[in-house]
C-alpha cells in the first residue's frame, strides 16, 4: 500500500462518508467593524481527532478558536457541536476548555488549587475535587509539586499546570492557543510528543492553534492552513507537504522549489514543461493542461539529487548549474544551485556519513535531477 508519507495511527474518519462530524463550522464569518477576521469558513472536526489550525500572524485562527470558547460570537454563520448549535451558549455552559498561551495561572495559588479552581467553582465535593486533582496531577507528573506555586516552576511544568486545569472539568474538547510558544526548542519538541500521546490516552478532541508549521506537521492528524479569514486547504501533514493544492500552502509550508514554464507537451498521464528554455521537466499528473500554457510545479529540496556527472537521461528532469552557497546543518548538507536559465533552487541531502570524500565547493559546475513524480504541478 502506498501513502503519502509514513501513518502515526489507523485514524482516518474524514475519509468515511458515513461518519458524522463533532464539530461543525457552516460558512462562519467574523467582522470586527471593516475588518473580516474569518470570510465564510466552514470546516468539519472529527471526535478524537487533534486538528490544528495554521497560518500567520492575522490569519483569523485565534479569532475561530474564540468563537469555538465562546469569547467571540459569529457574524454568521453557525458553530455545531456534537449535535448541538453553540449559538448564545456563554462560554462557562460550553463542552470546552481554552488553554491560553500565557497560561493564565493563578500566582498566588498553589498547583494543585490553581487545577482545583474550576471544579470549585462548578461546586463540585471536595472527595471528588480531590480525587479528580490527584488524577490530574499523576497525568501530567507533577505530583511531587503540588505544593508549589507558579513562580516555582520551570516553564515546562507550568505548562503541565495549565494543561492539567484544562483537563479536571473533563471537556469534550480541549482548545490550544499556541500552547508551546513560551518554551524553549528542546522542550517543545518533547512537549509535542507528549501532547499527542495524552490526547490519544484521553480519547478527547484537540485543536490547537500554531505558526509553527513544523509542531501542527508533528502533533495534528489534520492540518487546516488558513489564509485571510479563509482555509487554503484541509489535510493530513503528509498531503499538505506532498501535494499541497495551491502556490500559497506550497509556500507556506516547509521549503520549496517552484519551477514556472510553458506547457510543452501533454503525453497521456503526464505534462512536459519548458522551463526559461532551459530545460524541460515531466510530471506525472491527472491534470489536463494546454500546450502552451503557463503552468508551476513545487518540488522540495530534498527531492532534488545534485551530481558532478549528468544523468543518465538529460533531455528531462535534469539542468545544469553552478553551486552558489552551501549549509551545513549537521543532519544535512543545503546546496543552492543557480541554473542556467538564472533561476536559484535550493537541493539538500541527508549526511548519511560523518566525512564526505571529494565534497562540493563554491562555483563548481553540476548537474541537478529528479525523479517525475518528485514534485507537484500547482493548481494555481
Amino acid at each position: 500500500m502506498k501513502s503519502l508519507g509514513n501513518i502515526r495511527r489507523s485514524f482516518a474518519p474524514w475519509t468515511d462518508p458515513t461518519a458524522k462530524p463533532f464539530i461543525s463550522v457552516r460558512n462562519v464569518t467574523k467582522r470586527f467593524g471593516d475588518f473580516t477576521a474569518v470570510d465564510n469558513l466552514s470546516l468539519d472536526i472529527y471526535h478524537r481527532e487533534f486538528f490544528a489550525l495554521l497560518g500567520a500572524s492575522g490569519c483569523g485562527k485565534s479569532t475561530l478558536l474564540r468563537m469555538l470558547a465562546g469569547f467571540e460570537q459569529p457574524t454568521s454563520g453557525e458553530i455545531i457541536l456534537d449535535g448541538q448549535d453553540l449559538a448564545g451558549t456563554p462560554p462557562y455552559r460550553r463542552p470546552v476548555n481554552m488553554m491560553f498561551q500565557s497560561y493564565a495561572l493563578f500566582p498566588h495559588l498553589t498547583v494543585e488549587k490553581n487545577i482545583a479552581f474550576g471544579l470549585r467553582q462548578d461546586g463540585m465535593s471536595k472527595a471528588e475535587i480531590g480525587e479528580r486533582v490527584t488524577q490530574m496531577l499523576k497525568l501530567v507528573k507533577l505530583e511531587q509539586f503540588a505544593s508549589r506555586k507558579p513562580n516555582q516552576l520551570s516553564g515546562g511544568q507550568r505548562q503541565r499546570v495549565a494543561l492539567a486545569r484544562s483537563l479536571a472539568k473533563q471537556p469534550k474538547v480541549l482548545l490550544l492557543d499556541e500552547p508551546l510558544g513560551a518554551l524553549d526548542k528542546k522542550l517543545r519538541e518533547e512537549t509535542q510528543f507528549e501532547l499527542m500521546d495524552l490526547q490519544q490516552s484521553l480519547g478527547l478532541t484537540f485543536v490547537v492553534v500554531t505558526h509553527d508549521q513544523e509542531e501542527a506537521m508533528t502533533m495534528a492528524d489534520r492540518i487546516a492552513v488558513m489564509s485571510h479569514g479563509k482555509v487554503a486547504q484541509v489535510a493530513t501533514p503528509a498531503e499538505i507537504y506532498e501535494a499541497p493544492n495551491s502556490r500559497f500552502v506550497a509556500g507556506f509550508i516547509g521549503d520549496v522549489n517552484i519551477l514556472d514554464g510553458n506547457v510543452a507537451a501533454t503525453p497521456p498521464g503526464q505534462v512536459e514543461i519548458s522551463v526559461d528554455n532551459a530545460f524541460t521537466l515531466r510530471t506525472a499528473t491527472g491534470d489536463t493542461r494546454t500546450v502552451g500554457s503557463r503552468a508551476g510545479f513545487a518540488i522540495r529540496p530534498e527531492k532534488l539529487r545534485v551530481t558532478r556527472n549528468p544523468p543518465a537521461d538529460v533531455t528531462v528532469n535534469a539542468a545544469k548549474g553552478e553551486i552558489w552557497d552551501i549549509a551545513y546543518l549537521g543532519d544535512m548538507t543545503v546546496f543552492h544551485v543557480k541554473l542556467q536559465g538564472g533561476q536559484v533552487v535550493k537541493a539538500s541531502s541527508l549526511n548519511a556519513v560523518r566525512a564526505v570524500e571529494d565534497p562540493f565547493g563554491y562555483d563548481q559546475e553540476v548537474w541537478v535531477s529528479f525523479d517525475e513524480n518528485a514534485g507537484v504541478l500547482l493548481k494555481d
